[in-house]
């Protein structure tokens, strides 16, 4: 891996500890000689992991709608800003620009990201590690919700290991970098004649 997208909450959630694992995991990117590339804005969890980078000295890309700019969400200070029309091509801009992604806590929009990327790994369109962390037990019950969808036969074990999950930054990075993808190329099983 050499530049990680991270995907979170433009809001910082009402506990102190994710702001402050936010900022963390910035700063262990950066130590770790990766680049962030992320949503671009100044606000929330989102500023955090980027204000954590910039502090260790990291390279930090953003990528940003239009219309979320011009609401002076942007970052000023990010190395790197790719202004675009819409969220489709911010998550495809993302994606081409990096060699794995993490998720930290958000709403919709991260939940979004996060399943879309991990629809993408199924379909073997990408071969990346996606990584969740779990801060303070938040993706508990999303952890919960997939061995569900594996017990009841709607999610083959494979792809339930294509979900990294650590709760702290170091140890979802070691696990990232030993991620080994999927050689099934095949999502659909052949049908039986």
């Amino acid at each position: 891996m050499n530049y990680i997208s991270v995907f979170c909450g433009s809001s910082s959630g009402n506990e102190d500890i994710f702001i402050k694992q936010a900022t963390i995991l910035g700063q262990t990117i950066a130590q770790q000689g990766y680049g962030i590339v992320y949503g671009g804005a100044r606000v929330g969890l989102m500023g955090a992991v980027a204000d954590g980078a910039l502090s260790q000295g990291g390279e930090v890309i953003g990528v940003i709608p239009g219309f979320l700019q011009k609401k002076e969400l942007e970052h000023k200070n990010l190395t790197r800003l790719h202004i675009v029309e819409t969220m489709h091509q911010r998550k495809a801009l993302m994606n081409e620009l990096s060699d794995g992604v993490i998720a930290l806590p958000g709403g919709y929009g991260t939940m979004e990201e996060l399943f879309e990327m991990l629809t993408w790994a199924q379909l073997a369109i990408h071969k990346k590690p996606i990584g969740l962390l779990n801060i303070d037990g938040f993706y508990d019950p999303l952890i919960m919700m997939s061995q569900r969808m594996m017990e009841k036969g709607f999610l083959k074990e494979e792809y339930k290991s294509l979900l990294i999950e650590a709760n702290t930054s170091e140890l979802l990075l070691d696990r990232m970098n030993t991620f080994i993808p999927l050689k099934n190329e095949k999502w659909f099983e052949p049908a039986n004649h």
